[in-house]
């Protein structure tokens, strides 16, 4: 049995659970998803401030994923607050969400756009876009404008919104693949896919397929270099639980 711990690093709980099942429904039999969301943190992200606090909650669900023994970890929002500390910390394979995705859709096409929630955190997927090499494939950056709590909210205004930036992007731009920019619109990718003709990919699915082909190839992060575990130290104040002996 693999275990793969899902993490959204928001703390809306209903959030939570629309990423399980994304998750759920691209798991394989053997594999187990479990869902989680910090107990501490924003109740969503759309800006550096709230993913830098929200990353502090990420490290918390891995030291415990670590501690019940999973075997692989999926960041559920598409800054991928934390990630290159997540890796410090894990044994196995840890995916960002956009990370994923991007990686996806480059294997179904020439090129592919993203379409976001707000326009604050286009710049944020831009960073990632080329932090991950893919500035060349990637050809628009486009937000619906809606908050994050507003998918949830409001899904029908939100999916109207979505669908309509998806029609507008693929009539400016013509991507060959649409890239869903947050972990929220994972209930809206298929419904998404059949209307506009074109592959969608939801971070959520596309991270969890990864990590448990990573997993089954017994295959983890490298533990030397910029990724081995960080260094013990004293850590006061309110972190001080995180410090490492």
């Amino acid at each position: 049995m693999i275990t793969i711990r899902v993490i959204n690093p928001n703390t809306t709980a209903s959030m939570t659970d629309t990423i399980r099942e994304a998750a759920q429904a691209v798991a394989g039999p053997d594999t187990r998803i479990v869902a989680t969301n910090p107990s501490m943190g924003p109740v969503s992200i759309e800006s550096h401030y709230d993913e830098a606090l929200a990353s502090v909650g990420v490290l918390d669900e891995v030291r415990q994923g670590e501690q019940e023994g999973a075997d692989g970890y999926v960041l559920a929002c598409f800054g991928d607050p934390g990630l290159h500390a997540a890796q410090e910390l894990a044994s196995g394979p840890v995916v960002g969400i956009a990370q994923a995705a991007f990686h996806a859709a480059s294997l179904l096409g020439r090129s592919f756009a993203i379409v976001t929630t707000l326009s604050r955190t286009l710049g944020r997927a831009r960073d990632l876009v080329l932090e991950y090499g893919f500035e060349r494939q990637c050809v628009a950056y486009r937000a619906c404008d809606v908050p994050v709590l507003g998918l949830d909210s409001d899904p029908d205004g939100a999916y109207r919104a979505l669908l309509a930036e998806c029609e507008s992007t693929i009539k400016d731009c013509d991507p060959d693949v649409i890239v869903l920019g947050c972990a929220g619109m994972a209930g809206m990718c298929k419904r998404l896919c059949n209307t506009l003709h074109r592959p969608v990919i939801d971070g959520v699915a596309a991270g969890v397929t990864l990590v448990e082909g990573l997993v089954r190839m017994g295959a983890g992060t490298a533990k030397c270099g910029e990724f081995a575990e960080p260094p013990a130290k004293p850590i006061t104040g309110l972190l001080a639980p995180f410090a490492r002996a």
